[in-house]
């Protein structure tokens, strides 16, 4: 076939393809260093396979979940850190697994991007192997989109796609959930990964640069303190569930503590949180003072402090205290779930322990 002359080539319209094959070349290892039973085929295929029985199944119920980074992305683009955004994007997906109690099984991510950029990218899949690698689940495919045009320069997007699996007896329900159970908070490991639309208007406000010292924690930059990344619970409420008593969980995501708690209630039932059983993170006294943003406003925007919720037995309280505490959870009892017709959540004294 004859050449056109002088025409055009995918790389000339923006597209480096040789650069996305180098990028699944430099990917391969990291993804099979997430490998785990029942994973049957390697990275690069048109798809990914997975055998439950080899897993360990009997008769399992599939549970998937699909989620993003959101506008924290803005702050690592600007910052030019890319390392931690990936195990923000697995645990995400994962730590909404879990609540019904499914085992996170694999994963798969989306990046696109104006212009690959090869040691940006390897970077942020790094971390999604690591957060595989801290979820116990197999990173076993995905899809990389070069797209000029579609993106300012710099700028790339990830969304992640999680599949686990519950055995059907095991199935977390909260239809267990009664009057009475204590509700135990599982510390958050900084903003994870809701409410950075609000967050960059605040650092705006305070007329702050993300390569300035944070304020709230001396020694580290604005930037490393927002991109702390999400803390990944999945072994830890795995063992709790496995020992009985856990009748619900929530994962304190967009909505804070006041929209996702009643997600998991019954009808007739609500939560009353004490808002004295757990200090609030520098970083969120910082947020409401900077931003004079008011305690409702905090509490349905961010996990303040606490970003998993689990709902178990009075008396297996104790115990189960001690069953995540080995898995190094900082975990208090911090509410009961009692009868309330809407459902909701109250915070007593949450004026008195943060103020604003």
């Amino acid at each position: 076939m004859e050449e056109a002359i002088n025409g055009l080539s995918y790389k000339d319209a923006g597209v480096d393809i040789d650069a996305g094959e180098a990028l699944v070349e430099a990917i391969k290892p990291l993804a099979k260093s997430t490998n785990r039973s029942g994973v049957t085929s390697g990275l690069g295929g048109f798809g990914a396979m997975f055998d439950l029985r080899r897993a360990g199944f009997i008769d399992p119920v599939l549970v998937a979940g699909t989620d993003g980074v959101g506008t924290k992305l803005k702050v690592a683009i600007e910052a030019g850190k890319h390392d931690t955004v990936g195990i923000d994007l697995v645990a995400m997906c994962v730590n909404d697994l879990i609540v019904q109690g499914a085992e996170p099984l694999f994963f798969l991510d989306y990046f696109a991007t104006a212009k690959l950029d090869l040691a940006a990218g390897t970077s942020i899949i790094s971390g999604i192997a690591e957060g595989c690698k801290r979820a116990g689940c197999a990173l076993i495919g995905g899809e990389t989109a070069e797209m000029p045009g579609m993106y300012a320069k710099g700028d790339y997007d990830l969304a992640g796609f999680c599949v686990g699996a519950v055995e059907r007896e095991g199935i977390l329900s909260g239809d267990k959930i009664g009057e009475g159970d204590i509700i135990l908070g599982l510390a958050a490991s900084g903003l994870h990964s809701n409410g950075f639309s609000l967050v960059r208007r605040v650092v705006e406000k305070a007329r702050m640069n993300y390569s300035d010292d944070a304020p709230f924690q001396p020694g580290v930059t604005l930037a490393e303190a927002l991109l702390e990344p999400t803390r990944i619970y999945v072994t830890s409420t795995l063992a709790a569930i496995a020992a009985g008593g856990v009748h619900g969980m929530a994962h304190i995501t967009g909505g804070g503590l006041l929209e996702n708690i009643p997600r998991v209630l019954p009808e007739g039932l609500g939560a009353d949180l004490e808002a004295s059983a757990w200090k609030l993170p520098e970083v969120f006294h910082w947020l409401a003072k900077a931003g004079g943003i008011a305690q409702s406003e905090m509490a349905r925007t961010f996990n303040c402090g606490i970003g998993m919720v689990v709902i178990v037995d009075e008396a297996r309280a104790d115990t189960l205290c001690q069953t995540l505490m080995q898995y190094r959870e900082h975990v208090l009892p911090i509410g009961r779930i009692v009868k309330r017709e809407d459902s909701g959540v109250e915070i007593a004294n949450i004026e008195d322990q943060w103020p604003n």
